[in-house]
């Protein structure tokens, strides 16, 4: 049976769904998108991707053409369908098809694109054995706080990290790691600190980031947004990453260099299985 996805108001056979090739999200990577999970056919955290959507079309001053309600039927509607218990729901909104010019066209007519992945993610084998990261320079534009679809430096660092067997490369400014090519970096230092990169255009406002900052707050866990170095992470304690559609998982070596005992940490098993079952309760 074919996937059904969302484009336009339709919903149609993955074969038959089509977008313009004068739509600036293919010409520019001028489009918004937002990842969210799904657990229990349930999804995951929704509100905190539909304000995260929000402040990104905000940002680049393009209209939300869907209202929330509109976006929750729409998800749900693509869950149903296509009989995701686990996995993704991906959207995307483009400012649509123009000629091509580098100026916004006006009216903008957005393109919205939306489709399910079916994966396992309670399951996840990392989450057992922990993840290998490498570290790279961060190569990316300024604005990363924009979850935008231009990501080829993102993808170019997957590959690389990909390349040397590692799971994630974890990507380097002025002497800080700043963040995973598709995740945000954790490290409980050698003090006992939680510590991850603070807010601000240099990276992207993770929603999962944020729920693992409340749970850690809510069990009395010292915290810092602080940044630090490669050094630094590879004497920590522990390691992990967060995301969407990884949710917590434990990373036991960086750039060849085995973090605590080498095995995943009691922090980041911990972390994850709060998150899990608060969102599985939800």
């Amino acid at each position: 049976m074919s996937r059904i996805v969302y484009v336009n108001g339709a919903y149609q056979p993955e074969e038959e769904a089509k977008v313009s090739v004068f739509d600036r999200g293919f010409l520019f990577g001028d489009a918004i998108y937002e990842v969210t999970a799904v657990l229990d056919g349930r999804l995951v955290d929704f509100d905190a991707h539909l304000a995260r959507l929000d402040r990104s079309l905000k940002e680049i001053e393009l209209s939300l053409p869907i209202p929330h309600d509109g976006l929750r039927e729409l998800h749900e509607m693509l869950i149903a369908e296509n009989k995701v218990g686990e996995g993704i729901v991906y959207l995307q909104i483009s400012r649509g098809p123009a000629e091509r010019d580098f100026a916004y066209p006006e009216p903008a007519m957005p393109t919205v694109v939306a489709f399910t992945q079916s994966r396992p993610l309670l399951d996840n084998p990392y989450a057992e054995t922990g993840i290998k990261v490498v570290t790279i320079p961060d190569i990316r534009w300024k604005r990363r706080d924009i979850k935008s679809t231009s990501m080829l430096g993102q993808a170019m660092g997957k590959e690389a990290a990909k390349r040397q067997g590692a799971y994630e490369a974890w990507m380097v400014e002025d002497g800080f790691v700043t963040e995973g090519t598709s995740s945000s970096a954790f490290i409980l230092d050698a003090d006992g600190v939680l510590r991850t990169q603070p807010l601000g255009a240099h990276i992207l406002p993770g929603v999962t980031r944020r729920a693992i900052l409340r749970l850690a707050k809510e069990e009395g866990s010292r915290v810092e947004e602080r940044p630090f170095t490669v050094a630094e992470a590879i004497q920590a304690r522990e390691a992990f990453l967060t995301a969407a559609s990884a949710f917590v998982l434990p990373v036991i070596e960086i750039d060849g260099h085995a973090i605590g005992d080498g095995g995943p940490g009691p922090v980041a098993r911990a972390f994850r299985a709060h998150y899990i079952a608060e969102a599985r309760d939800f």
